[in-house]
């Protein structure tokens, strides 16, 4: 990554394509240019996504949460798949979000902000063009949004671009009328399903947090103020990796912005990229001089930026600069990712690199114990240990804390379903019980039952430090 800045002067020069006179890394080379333009004109003139005026709404919650008065829960697929965009799929996956979001809030007395990895996530960045398959030699999968996963498909298809779109939507349709149904009716939290979760602590600490907001309820009900209809429904927000810049710079529109943030100018204009409602830029294409950088530089979304072990301190605000140069509170999280055996000798001066600078208290910082935890095991199967994902967030969690930052959220990777792609947990899945039900395309994925420990260890940890401050719990 560059460590030059780019200048105000640089920073008027924004267009929608100024990407392309950059280099860029993990982009198609289509093979037919001539159905490819036929693609990315069919989505110029389909209708957006989502609507500026969520895209605001969501940066209102991020400025809470960077201001240490709101906690970001954001998690789904690793790779999101065509055949996802299923009733029970979908519903797996919001009920799952929502149960770990009632735990968080029991557990850190904060409004929970939720982003789901749905709706858009069918892009995946690859170390290698080809794979071999059965002795083979083919083209890797990269996500359904550009080949499939069977070896007789994985030839890049700009058909699958319109395909993407439509299944964006119909997702997010589903998601928005699940949610106006009630399926996130707070005043009957029971019926959210607690059958897979068999493991009795586990259960017993869950049905601690529903008592408490039955209880709480109750008591509302009684002195008449549970009439807000904010009790039936909540925000679920949609969010990708902006890895096709091709397909993100379609569904980019210079759309009027809503005045919902303090200071906003009535009749203004700005560049909403109408795939979702974040987009984050990944670990292998985050170079500050490269294609990525340049197009989400411009565009009005909230943003995520990964960093790791690769990421220099020196190069933490040459980015928040090209990104945010108005120090925008909640513009962009930091999406940290370093492994359990790296995040102590890591993390913490990447914590004063920002906090020490004129973007304090700007930034959201968010931990992703997923990546940097990744293994493989015997046959090539990939996985990931419980233990190591559970340590690298309780590392961060306490890191944090001695830097007196606030971490404002956690990134998971983890579905609805009873799968058996990550080891360990309450469960104790081991190597044998991987083959039992694994059905990620890509990279192993927590179950229900995974997901909601971790939300537990966040929960619990708050608790604690409301405890030590002399708060109620």
């Amino acid at each position: 990554m560059s460590s030059t800045a780019t200048t105000p002067e640089q920073q008027a020069e924004w267009t929608p394509d100024s990407w392309r006179s950059k280099p860029i890394k993990q982009c198609p080379e289509y093979p037919d240019q001539k159905a490819l333009q036929k693609s990315l004109a069919e989505l110029k003139k389909l209708p957006p996504i989502v609507h500026p005026r969520e895209i605001v709404k969501l940066k209102a919650h991020l400025r809470d949460v960077a201001q240490g008065k709101a906690f970001l829960l954001q998690g789904g697929d690793c790779a999101e798949l065509f055949d996802y965009c299923q009733q029970d799929v979908i519903e797996s996956k919001i009920k799952l979000l929502l149960q770990m979001s009632l735990v968080l809030i029991w557990g850190a007395d904060k409004r929970v902000v939720r982003i789901g990895r749905m709706a858009g996530q069918y892009a995946k960045p690859r170390s290698s063009p080809m794979e071999m398959v059965d002795g083979r030699e083919v083209p890797s999968f990269r996500g359904d949004i550009l080949n499939g996963f069977d070896v007789e498909e994985r030839e890049l298809d700009p058909n699958r671009l319109v395909k993407a779109y439509h299944h964006s939507a119909a997702t997010l349709n589903y998601i928005r009328a699940a949610i106006s149904s009630g399926i996130a009716d707070l005043h009957r939290p029971l019926d959210w399903g607690l059958g897979h979760v068999r493991d009795p602590t586990l259960k017993a600490k869950y049905q601690e947090a529903v008592t408490f907001l039955t209880d709480m309820l109750r008591f509302m009900q009684t002195i008449g103020a549970d009439k807000s209809h904010n009790l039936d429904t909540v925000d679920l927000f949609t969010s990708h990796e902006g890895l096709l810049l091709e397909y993100e710079q379609s569904l980019t529109r210079l759309l009027e912005t809503p005045s919902l943030l303090p200071g906003g100018t009535p009749g203004k204009k700005e560049y909403y990229d109408t795939s979702a409602h974040f987009l984050w830029i990944g670990d292998r294409t985050r170079q500050l001089d490269h294609a990525h950088v340049e197009f989400f530089r411009g565009i009005a979304n909230p943003l995520g930026v990964k960093i790791g072990p690769t990421t220099p301190v020196s190069d933490l605000l040459d980015m928040l600069r090209t990104l945010n140069p108005s120090r925008e509170p909640g513009k962009i999280t930091l999406i940290t990712r370093y492994g359990a055996s790296k995040v102590a000798s890591l993390l913490p001066a990447h914590i004063r690199a920002v906090e020490d600078s004129e973007y304090k208290q700007t930034v959201v910082w968010q931990c992703d114990p997923m990546h940097g935890n990744t293994q493989s095991v015997s046959g090539g199967i990939k996985t990931r240990r419980f233990s190591d994902i559970f340590s690298e967030l309780q590392q961060t969690l306490k890191i944090h804390k001695e830097q007196g930052s606030y971490l404002g959220g956690v990134h998971l990777e983890l579905t609805g379903d009873a799968v058996t792609e990550c080891m360990g947990g309450s469960e104790g899945l081991g190597e044998d019980d991987l083959s039992t039900n694994y059905t990620s395309f890509c990279d192993p994925r927590l179950n229900e039952k995974q997901a909601l420990e971790l939300a537990f260890l966040v929960a619990d940890h708050y608790r604690c430090e409301r405890k030590e401050k002399g708060g109620q719990v």
